[in-house]
């Protein structure tokens, strides 16, 4: 199994182990190794009082991509900070998507970068994600 295998086998699972994604509708539209592009549908449910994407669903989808790319070397990895500059609105119907890319790692740390638009290319937010590796295998390979 190449690497791009691996991490798209490691998303898959994780995906399919969490709670939040599936509820979510989150949708794995693509993973290769150090990138990934997930899609979810805005519900009525995932908006703020001023009826546009509640910036905690944003910043959950940023996170999810953030996950799966700093995971996809099949080693775990947990977020150590993360940080997000929201920058458009989105409303129910719209489709968000996340794309993640490791930007760089150093020993157990590294950095990707997550940038969420609407289907139509709209920027949402940008998202920073500071992780660390805390040992062990995701998946059985």
């Amino acid at each position: 199994m190449d690497a791009n295998e691996l991490a798209d086998r490691v998303a898959h699972q994780m995906l399919a182990d969490e709670g939040t994604g599936p509820s979510w509708g989150i949708r794995i539209e693509e993973v290769r190794a150090g990138y990934c592009r997930l899609s979810m549908q805005l519900r009525e449910d995932m908006l703020n009082g001023h009826r546009i994407a509640h910036g905690g669903m944003v910043f959950a989808l940023a996170d999810t991509a953030f996950a799966y790319v700093c995971n996809g070397r099949n080693e775990r990895t947990v977020a150590a900070q993360a940080s997000i500059v929201f920058l458009g609105s989105a409303e129910a119907g719209e489709t968000l998507i996340a794309e993640g890319e490791e930007v760089a790692t150093a020993g157990r740390g590294g950095v990707t970068g997550v940038s969420v638009k609407t289907s139509n290319g709209r920027p949402v937010a940008e998202f920073t994600g500071y992780s660390r590796t805390i040992g062990g295998a995701v998946i059985e390979v």
